[in-house]
């Protein structure tokens, strides 16, 4: 029976570093959705557990104040990486990760290219515009502008072509289509039962 024991401590152990590496790496990695250490931190905890937290226990198991999660937990919200539940009984806010990375992922470049798309898009239409209407105006003693001014509208032209594929590219990741082109893995895992 010592033994047992002895072997159930040291598979915790093992189990807690493997969850700790995972942990650490979402955390450092959350930079590139523009999210912090902490959060990015909070957010590999909250992957790992199997009940939706409160604050208090994300504070009490970050060490960190309530104030802070409530920072990042807004933070995660907002980009759909984490959903506030609801749960019978409770007066608490609950909140619990969303698993589908797939849709996180598509989530948050949806809402980040988007808006990045629309207003690029508005600059360039209104810069093209602007410079069109030169474009008739050029005199022949002085050819440098006119030349200045064409390869603006050409340059303006292809950023204003790549935005438009951009936004064909966000419609694909909207409506799901991108999982016809780039399907998701066939065998994904099925989560054990307790």
């Amino acid at each position: 029976m010592h033994s047992a024991m002895g072997n159930s401590s040291e598979q915790e152990q093992i189990i807690e570093k493997a969850r700790k590496r995972v942990i650490e790496a979402i955390g450092k990695n959350m930079d590139l959705y523009g999210i912090t250490l902490s959060t990015g931190l909070l957010y590999g905890l909250m992957f790992f557990q199997d009940k939706p937290m409160t604050l208090d226990e994300m504070g009490e198991a970050m060490e960190m104040s309530k104030t802070s999660m409530s920072t990042g937990i807004r933070t995660l919200v907002d980009l759909n990486m984490v959903n506030k539940v609801w749960e019978k009984g409770s007066r608490k806010d609950l909140y619990e990760v969303e698993r589908d990375w797939h849709q996180n992922f598509t989530d948050f470049f949806v809402i980040k290219w988007r808006k990045a798309v629309e207003m690029n898009l508005q600059a360039i239409r209104k810069s093209l515009s602007e410079l069109r209407s030169l474009s008739g105006k050029h005199t022949e003693e002085d050819p440098l502008p006119n030349v200045r001014l064409q390869a603006d509208i050409w340059k303006l032209t292809q950023a204003e072509s790549y935005y438009l594929w951009l936004d064909r590219l966000i419609d694909t990741m909207e409506s799901g289509e991108i999982y016809n082109l780039v399907p998701k893995e066939a065998d994904e895992p099925v989560q054990p039962k307790p």
